[in-house]
């Protein structure tokens, strides 16, 4: 059970990782090199990773991470894994709360930003990027902390794992 335990906590950790990494990348360079961009670009480019996005790779990280993690606090309660249990569910609480803002917050502003059509045929793209952009930017910041903060937790489980 230990090993099982030890693999569903690196799985956790590396998914959860890339998760929190996308989402670092997004806050620390791709939203502000697009917002030097003009609106049309920004909202052609942000179209387009919105559709891009959704691949098997991503969804392996996104769902992944929640997957794991579960796996990995079913298996250290029913393993006497007790040490390690505490930051796993932590992990887990901010896992959720990311994925919770995603599915409240940036998805339904990428389905906004993608129901105003075509980025070159907009008539008020300014209007458009300004109901997006600052809002997503900001809610993307508090999910890449989220899943920081779950990453961390998930290595800190680890830890308490191997010493016990």
């Amino acid at each position: 059970m230990n090993i099982a335990q030890a693999l569903a906590l690196v799985a956790a950790t590396v998914t959860c990782g890339l998760v929190s990494g996308l989402f670092y990348a997004f806050a620390c360079s791709v939203m502000p090199a697009l917002r030097g961009g003009d609106d049309r670009t920004f909202i052609d480019v942000m179209q387009r990773i919105n559709v891009a996005i959704l691949n098997g790779w991503f969804v392996l990280g996104y769902i992944g991470a929640f997957v794991f993690t579960a796996l990995a606090i079913g298996l250290q309660l029913g393993g006497g894994d007790r040490d390690a249990v505490g930051p796993t569910i932590g992990a887990f609480i901010c896992y959720l709360a990311s994925m919770s803002v995603t599915s409240q917050v940036n998805i339904p502003l990428n389905k906004a930003l993608d129901a105003a059509g075509h980025g070159g045929r907009i008539a008020g793209p300014h209007e458009v990027r300004e109901r997006f952009e600052g809002r997503w930017v900001r809610w993307n910041i508090v999910r890449a902390v989220l899943c920081s903060t779950a990453t961390g937790l998930l290595c800190w489980s680890l830890v308490l794992h191997g010493a016990s």
